[in-house]
């Protein structure tokens, strides 16, 4: 096929969706021609195709799988900006049934040259190991939550807060900046744990410490945490040593699992913070179930997850649209999101009585999104620690999550519960000194 028709039928291309769906970007071609997606593009954020190839195999399969493998390869890229340059300038174009809005037939016409084109195939970056829904039946959290934590310590330190907290930021106001948010996300959740001096806690995906260490240095307490992430232990011990904290704060390589028997009843405050994600749905009922036999009477719980909508039956809500789907894929394997009914209600068959949910969805937008900025501008320092593939991947999820929370398709909530017993839940009668 030669350059000339391929180069012709790439503008016919743009061409019809720029007539369908006008939006204010570009598409650069891999000669440098930039051709625009209406009449405000500019060229100031373009969509890349860096090969013929790229848009022969998109053409061949229009799905959001063959985007993202075609991004990660590097054969697809988004220039002057990221995802959420990209939405914004999308204006009122509607992509949703773009296709049967699409001419058919001139499309067919103009797609026919790169259908025509064949190339090797893109390596894929998906998970390849076992995603077993059950754990003990095939079912691997340590492979699963390394894929996605162990890349490097150093990379994740170029874009979260020192503290190194990947979980929703709150902020006291929206103009605060993120090392701000996640402090006041720490304390929040101390004082909502009602922590006190001498209490042991107890942190299910621990990550790199933030919270154990806060916890234990501002509020008095003994606090431990678990992760299956190798370097997150490594870097959370090397926090506890520089805070000095080694007699107050301890962090294992361990399944929070293995802590049962043995630790029954012991702790006074448990807390997980982003880690339900990844215990999968199948395993709900247990994980609640562990929770509240590692509690002491009344001991307080708190719950910190993303959450999707409920829909109109369970059946409906279990399907996994391509978003999801690419997520679980690609960044987080075996992860599920429950709606925030089915949690309330899992804690309550669970023996807990629930006192407090608050949402947090606008909190992890502006997390997310500030985490995607600050990881585009150290892009190329990322690329060196976990080379290009995964740093287009990296940006593609987080600024996908960002807008999932703008749009409200994504949400997420923090849930205090106690392990139920007769008589007073020991909680006071407001909650006014939380939000002093």
């Amino acid at each position: 096929m030669s350059e000339a028709r391929l180069l012709e039928a790439a503008r016919e291309i743009a061409r019809i969706v720029a007539d369908v769906a006008p939006s204010a970007v570009s598409v650069r071609l891999w000669n440098g021609e930039r051709l625009p997606l209406g009449r405000e593009a500019d060229g100031a954020v373009a969509v890349a195709v860096n090969s013929p190839v790229a848009l022969a195999r998109l053409l061949r399969r229009p799905r959001l799988r063959t985007v993202v493998e075609l991004i990660a390869a590097g054969d697809l890229d988004i220039e002057g900006g990221t995802l959420l340059d990209l939405a914004a300038r999308r204006g009122s174009a509607r992509t949703k049934g773009l296709w049967r809005r699409l001419p058919k037939r001139r499309l067919l016409a103009a797609a026919w040259p790169f259908l025509m084109l064949r190339g090797a195939a893109a390596p894929s970056h998906a998970y390849a190991g076992a995603t077993a829904e059950r754990a003990g039946r095939g079912r691997d959290d340590g492979a699963l939550v390394r894929f996605h934590y162990d890349l490097s310590n150093a990379f994740y330190a170029l874009f979260l807060d020192p503290l190194m907290q990947y979980s929703c930021a709150y902020f006291p106001q929206w103009e605060a900046g993120l090392e701000e948010a996640q402090e006041a996300k720490l304390e929040m959740i101390c004082r909502k744990l009602r922590l006190s001096p001498g209490e042991r806690l107890l942190d299910i995906g621990c990550g790199w410490g933030g919270l154990v260490c806060h916890a234990a240095a501002r509020h008095g307490v003994l606090a431990h945490g678990v992760t299956l992430s190798e370097k997150q232990v490594e870097g959370a011990k090397a926090r506890i040593a520089a805070m000095g904290l080694e007699d107050r704060v301890t962090v294992e390589l361990k399944d929070w699992r293995a802590l049962l028997p043995d630790h029954a009843g012991r702790f006074d405050k448990i807390a997980s913070v982003g880690m339900f994600e990844h215990v999968g749905l199948a395993n709900a009922p247990a994980y609640f179930a562990g929770v509240r036999e590692l509690l002491r009477p009344r001991g307080i719980y708190l719950h910190h997850a993303i959450t999707r909508p409920a829909k109109k039956d369970e059946r409906t809500f279990r399907r996994k649209n391509p978003e999801y789907r690419a997520i679980i894929d690609y960044v987080f394997p075996g992860g599920e999101l429950d709606h925030i009914g089915n949690t309330v209600a899992s804690l309550e068959r669970a023996g807990f009585e629930v006192h407090d949910v608050e949402g947090w969805r606008e909190h992890y937008a502006r997390t997310t999104r500030l985490w995607t900025e600050r990881l585009a501008a150290r892009r190329a320092e990322a690329e060196a620690e976990v080379g290009a593939a995964r740093v287009r991947l990296w940006l593609l999820y987080l600024a996908g999550v960002s807008l999932a929370f703008e749009r409200d398709t994504a949400l997420i909530f923090q849930t205090v519960a106690t392990k139920r017993s007769r008589g007073p839940s020991g909680l006071p009668p407001t909650r006014a000194d939380l939000y002093h």
